[in-house]
């Protein structure tokens, strides 16, 4: 069946007419005649004919029928394009040409009749526009109620799914909260037990670098010697997590023996490495130690690597203790000499690990903010005073790290007693 025409009216009805005799579906018939037409269309308005041609050819990929319809515009010498169709076509034989090729039924290719298309008037053809509407319509309709029921099942989904969610939030927040219990019992366990000593006042705060991790490598010790001196032992062990926690414990432990052994001070961390390496090899931590007698305020320092303690005066004059000194699991460990001071009422003695100290762009500059911190906490309660220090310096470290600051104070006397002596209670 071909046929030649000059304007779209007719070929449109001839499209319809092809595409009804061969029972092809209301949507392809309109895909084809809109896809027809589209092509068509440039050619009539330059006043050029063409010509659309159908028939059956055998499908060799299924064995099955297809309806080939081929429109050429003979008259251009312009490839018509494919881009773009409702209906996708491919160029034909000539390069004028646009083919169609759609699977039809056996009864559809029963109908192949031989001769040309009408291009006049067919009864048929309000009856395939009207058809071609309602199937439209009738699409329209089923995919608006696929969408409806989509939605609902999404509600619903979404309904389960929040239910979910609060349930797994609730449950969540359970876990957390024993959780929390959990690792601060174990923080509590790592802590030395609270110590009075008559005549000092004594404040910690220790701030892990993860929440909710808070074990770590720094760690304290504190404990009365025999003759009623206080010893202060600051860790910082290599690393972070369980093991830097249990090389930090190592260290104290073997710093508390010696000590109550009666080792002298300056002698404890070289000792403490040779008790140390056989047991740990890769063990490396830095090493604080100091001695102080409440009744005197006399201090002893030795230190093996670690940051120098800071003694702000009652008076604001400050300055740091530095003891040279290699800590454990370094070369030639040990503290070279030891450094005696003193601490009179209301004088400030701070020990803490690098974390509190290391600044973006220098230690010097994080050491200028500890000693700033410390003036400007100075006259509150001991107890708040570590804290308020590392708040202030959290702003100025480059990065988060395990923080630890300890904080000792003679008390001035009361204005009840002014004579009542240094260290007295």
């Amino acid at each position: 069946m071909n046929g030649t025409f000059y304007a779209l009216p007719a070929l449109r009805r001839a499209v319809r007419h092809a595409a009804h005799r061969y029972g092809l579906s209301a949507e392809t018939r309109s895909r084809l005649a809109l896809s027809v037409s589209d092509l068509a269309a440039v050619e009539f308005t330059a006043q050029r004919p063409v010509t659309f041609d159908v028939g059956v050819e055998a499908d060799p990929d299924n064995g099955g029928a297809v309806l080939a319809a081929t429109l050429t515009a003979s008259g251009t010498c312009v490839p018509l394009t494919t881009a773009g169709l409702p209906l996708p076509g491919a160029p034909g034989t000539q390069a004028t040409s646009v083919t169609w090729r759609i699977p039809v039924s056996p009864r559809g290719a029963a109908q192949s009749v031989r001769g040309p298309l009408p291009g006049g008037a067919l009864h048929s053809g309000a009856d395939s526009e009207e058809e071609e509407l309602r199937a439209a319509l009738a699409r329209i309709d089923a995919l608006t109620a696929e969408r409806r029921l989509l939605e609902d099942e999404l509600a619903e989904t979404n309904g389960g799914v929040l239910a979910l969610y609060v349930q797994l939030e609730e449950r969540d927040e359970q876990l957390r909260k024993a959780h929390g219990v959990m690792l601060q019992e174990l923080e509590d366990a790592l802590r030395p037990a609270p110590l009075h000593v008559e005549g000092l006042e004594l404040a910690v705060h220790y701030e892990p670098a993860d929440p909710l991790a808070p074990t770590g490598g720094d760690l304290y010790d504190w404990f009365l010697l025999p003759d009623g001196t206080l010893h202060i032992t600051v860790v910082d062990a290599l690393g972070h997590g369980v093991r830097s926690t249990r090389s930090a414990l190592d260290v104290t432990h073997a710093v508390r023996t010696l000590a109550l052994e009666g080792h002298p001070l300056q002698s404890i961390v070289a000792r403490a490495h040779e008790l140390l390496m056989p047991l740990a090899p890769g063990l490396m931590a830095t090493v604080l130690l100091a001695r102080i007698d409440p009744a005197t305020g006399d201090v002893q320092l030795a230190n093996g690597s670690h940051p120098p303690a800071l003694l702000l005066q009652a008076d604001g004059a400050a300055g740091y203790l530095e003891v040279p000194g290699r800590g454990i699991g370094f070369p030639l460990p040990g503290s070279e000499r030891l450094l005696r001071t003193r601490i009179d009422p209301g004088d400030l003695l701070v020990l803490y690990t690098d974390g509190l100290t290391e600044s973006r762009r220098n230690p010097i500059e994080g050491e200028q903010q500890l000693i700033e911190s410390a003036r400007r906490h100075a006259a509150k309660p001991l107890t708040a005073v570590p804290g308020a220090i590392a708040a202030d310096l959290r702003h100025h470290v480059l990065h988060p790290d395990d923080t630890l600051a300890l904080a000792i104070r003679i008390p001035r006397p009361s204005p009840q007693d002014p004579h009542r002596p240094a260290g007295a209670s």
